[in-house]
């Protein structure tokens, strides 16, 4: 059984394939700004943490040797940095549809820190946590 999508010309991935890949050697490439990925991360082996503001400078430095499959809150940073890197000669990458949403709904493994909640009225909880008043 073949593993993913395309859509305008761009590979994707669910989060079970996605975990499936990094099983495999795959390597995830978390794009949420520091902030966002302190509290719920991936559980996964290989993270590489490489926020979608300074991927453009950055980009250099991400291994070409290995699958990487990108990931965000929601998969749509994620697939802006695949778009970037494609234009930028990348080949053996991927977009994890649904971001951190979709991975915790189909109850893949996370590595939770509560001290680095975040609040925010969506489920994604994308904002920072603002500290009790006293």
């Amino acid at each position: 059984m073949s593993k993913g999508f395309i859509s305008q010309g761009i590979f994707h991935l669910s989060p079970r394939e996605t975990l499936e890949s990094c099983a495999d050697g795959a390597v995830l490439v978390d794009v949420r700004e520091d902030y966002m990925n302190r509290h719920k991360m991936f559980g996964v082996a290989r993270v590489i943490y490489c926020p979608r503001s300074i991927l453009e400078e950055t980009f250099p430095g991400l291994p070409r040797d290995k699958m990487l499959v990108f990931a965000d809150a929601a998969g749509i940073h994620s697939k802006e940095s695949v778009i970037f890197l494609k234009s930028k000669g990348f080949k053996n990458i991927a977009n994890m549809a649904g971001g951190l949403v979709e991975w915790e709904r189909d109850n893949l493994p996370l590595v939770i820190d509560k001290t680095e909640r975040l609040s925010g009225s969506c489920m994604c909880q994308l904002m920072k946590r603002e500290k009790d008043k006293k």
